[in-house]
């Protein structure tokens, strides 16, 4: 065996065991989108049981695993098990954030990352990612009956919302120094436009299911400053609910922010007080799944000055144009309610996306280059030893498609007042009865995929 020859195969054989070893690692020859098709569809058609029957133990490590695994074990009502999973992804995240220096293991895996494929590197979730962790371990404990429990996760996942947004602001900060340190003045304006927690952006970043359940659970515990917060947040992110003007100006009328009630009396109507015998439901109505990254592959041929080349592979993930499934609309007490958004899903993961994807085509020149060296330094004059890396290059180069899957791709709000008594909300043709109390809030919490759906209901008491 010729020395190049041999050096192109103790090469691939090194990538493929640094590949199994990395626990964050997916497949050499598929992305995580393609790994968990079938998963993907089995949530999308409300088929929970066969979805968890298809949760993978080690595609891309116990960050992201346990995350699909708590969602998916969620929707099945498997209860226990779900908190179980979020906890150790909860553990993951934590340990992944203490490191406070780059361990030799990483390094390692980031520069086999660059001669193979990004799915080598330690899978970051993104900021979006964590608030639905947090979220579907308050929605846990919540469903246990455990108020405590639920405001730990909750104030867990505020904190993981205000860390992104000093985050942000810190780049920006970073972006404007280094201009003008280059002698550059740039438009403040310009900037700002583009930043994500300006203007529309805002809701591309933050999480107003996860503030206004907040503020409700903050509201049940009687923490009303507290509340009142996290409803002023979600407002900004969702100033068009209905459901989160009608909490927040109750609170500030409440609490007497006289200020903040007189502004939001000339953009908003007062809301009208409960009457004897009427109680008050709000549903939290999640529906779809969200969309799965796709790879997107570009051929180039690279030359030298001999006119010897090769043909290189750039794959990037990508989010497809396509239709976002529309779900009927719910039927409450014979009553049809369209709902009003609190959070798109789909916005959140391909604002992600759009941050990272510089970072994404930078490594790709990276490493374009670095495969086109170790090509030309192992197979010099060795055509078979070409070959072999040529084919090698082009099969292992995936686009880096890992996301929370099963997520759902959007959570809508639905609020009505009625008499006390039993009441019943329609979906999917199946019918969920829950008992209304005077004076008092009932919460539904539904979630809807293709034709199922999985419903319940607490009782937040006489919150205003």
């Amino acid at each position: 065996m010729k020395p190049s020859f041999r050096f192109a195969v103790v090469m691939s054989i090194s990538a493929l065991l640094t590949a199994c070893a990395n626990f964050s690692a997916g497949s050499l020859f598929s992305h995580y989108s393609a790994q968990n098709r079938a998963l993907y569809t089995a949530v999308g058609t409300g088929d929970y049981q066969q979805a968890q029957s298809l949760l993978s133990e080690s595609v891309a490590g116990d960050i992201l695993d346990n995350m699909e695994k708590g969602r998916v074990e969620f929707l099945n009502e498997q209860y226990d098990q779900s908190l179980q999973a979020l906890t150790l992804s909860n553990q993951a995240v934590r340990e992944q954030q203490d490191q406070a220096l780059v361990s030799v293991s990483e390094t390692v895996t980031n520069i086999g990352s660059l001669a193979v494929n990004d799915n080598l590197t330690t899978y970051q979730p993104a900021d979006y990612e964590l608030s639905f962790l947090y979220l579907y371990s308050t929605l846990n404990y919540l469903q246990k009956n455990d108020l405590e429990g639920a405001l730990v996760e909750i104030r867990r996942g505020n904190m993981a919302q205000e860390r992104a947004k000093q985050a942000r602001e810190a780049e920006l900060q970073k972006a404007q120094n280094e201009a003008e340190s280059n002698g550059i003045s740039p438009s403040v304006g310009s900037i700002i436009s583009r930043y994500p927690d300006a203007g529309k952006k805002l809701q591309a970043v933050q999480n107003g299911y996860l503030l206004f359940l907040s503020a409700l659970l903050y509201e049940t515990d009687g923490d009303l400053n507290a509340a009142y917060i996290d409803y002023k947040r979600a407002l900004a992110v969702a100033p068009n609910n209905p459901e989160i003007i009608d909490r927040t100006m109750r609170l500030a009328r409440y609490l007497g922010m006289n200020e903040d009630l007189a502004l939001l009396s000339k953009k908003y109507s007062q809301p009208e007080p409960l009457k004897e015998g009427e109680g008050r439901v709000i549903v939290l109505d999640e529906q779809s799944v969200v969309q799965a990254m796709q790879g997107w592959r570009l051929d180039l041929p690279i030359y030298d000055s001999r006119g010897n080349g090769a043909i290189y592979s750039v794959a990037l993930p990508y989010y497809p144009n396509t239709s976002v499934e529309r779900m009927s609309p719910l039927t409450i007490d014979n009553k049809s309610s369209n709902g009003n958004e609190l959070t798109n899903v789909n916005l959140m993961a391909q604002q992600h996306l759009s941050e990272e994807i510089t970072a994404i085509v930078l490594r790709q020149a990276v490493r374009v280059w670095l495969k086109d060296r170790i090509r030309k330094e192992a197979a010099r004059g060795d055509d078979v030893g070409n070959l072999v890396l040529n084919i090698w290059n082009t099969v292992t180069e995936q686009p880096d498609t890992r996301s929370w899957l099963t997520l759902p791709a959007s959570i809508k709000s639905h609020s009505f007042v009625t008499n006390e008594g039993t009441h019943t909300i329609s979906s999917n043709g199946k019918d969920y009865s829950f008992p209304v109390r005077s004076g008092q809030t009932t919460l539904v919490w539904l979630s809807r995929q293709g034709n199922n759906n999985v419903v319940w209901h607490k009782q937040l008491g006489s919150i205003l």
